[in-house]
């Protein structure tokens, strides 16, 4: 199968919305199908860039970083999900509050971005990819079959992450980690360059509120509702 032919799900929004919920039971679900967490490929090169001391105001830089990282996802589930970069296990370091905010500075640089670019859509393989992201449906892949933009408040998304760090015994607290993720979603919603937004003809879900049965109950919907019955 050609790889434009590979059919493409998208599910893009903020951090702490769910996606990584929905991407999981969507690869388990439709069994095969390959998944991209695109936002770990910038936080991986903002880190490993800030640990050789490169200036992230330097986007070439940072851009000649990229093809030179040894990069693996291991393990389906969450809790024994493993990134490893150039051999060391990065899983910890990456899901900080910090290194996201890493990430951020330097995702609207076009150099980063074209680096990364072609990186992402070699993961398109047959029988299908699920693809996590802010801009999977908008410039990565804008010919998905089925494009999923999510959203939810920021003060139920710093709870949601307060949690999350503390059942990894990371330490934080709740008014820093909303005030991150205000600041965070306002560099990314206006940045120039792929901005975060809901594709055209995307499916919009507000998880706010929502358990994490009644999100997947909504994906299951939209599924059927494209034919993946």
């Amino acid at each position: 199968m050609a790889r434009e032919a590979v059919p493409v799900i998208t599910v893009d929004g903020p951090s702490g919305v769910g996606k990584g919920l929905v991407t999981r039971w969507l690869a388990q679900r439709l069994r095969g199908w390959h998944r991209l967490d695109s936002g770990a490929l910038y936080r991986i090169l903002a880190l490993a860039a800030h640990r050789r001391r490169v200036d992230l105001d330097d986007a070439a830089a940072v851009a000649r970083l990229a093809p030179t990282l040894d990069i693996r996802f291991e393990g389906e589930r969450e809790d024994d999900e493993r990134i490893l970069v150039d051999g060391q296990d990065w899983t910890r370091d990456l899901r900080r509050e910090s290194t996201g905010a890493l990430a951020s500075k330097i995702a609207a640089a076009p150099p980063v971005r074209a680096a990364l670019l072609q990186r992402q859509r070699d993961f398109r393989r047959a029988p299908g990819l699920i693809a996590d992201g802010r801009d999977m449906g908008t410039v990565v892949f804008p010919d998905a079959a089925l494009k999923i933009f999510m959203d939810a408040s920021p003060e139920e998304r710093a709870q949601r992450r307060l949690k999350q760090l503390s059942e990894k015994g990371i330490q934080a607290t709740l008014a820093p980690l909303c005030e991150e993720i205000r600041a965070r979603d306002e560099r990314d919603r206006n940045r120039p360059v792929a901005p975060l937004k809901p594709a055209e003809q995307a499916e919009v879900v507000d998880t706010t509120g929502l358990s994490p049965e009644a999100v997947l109950a909504r994906v299951e919907a939209l599924l059927r509702r494209h034919g993946w019955s």
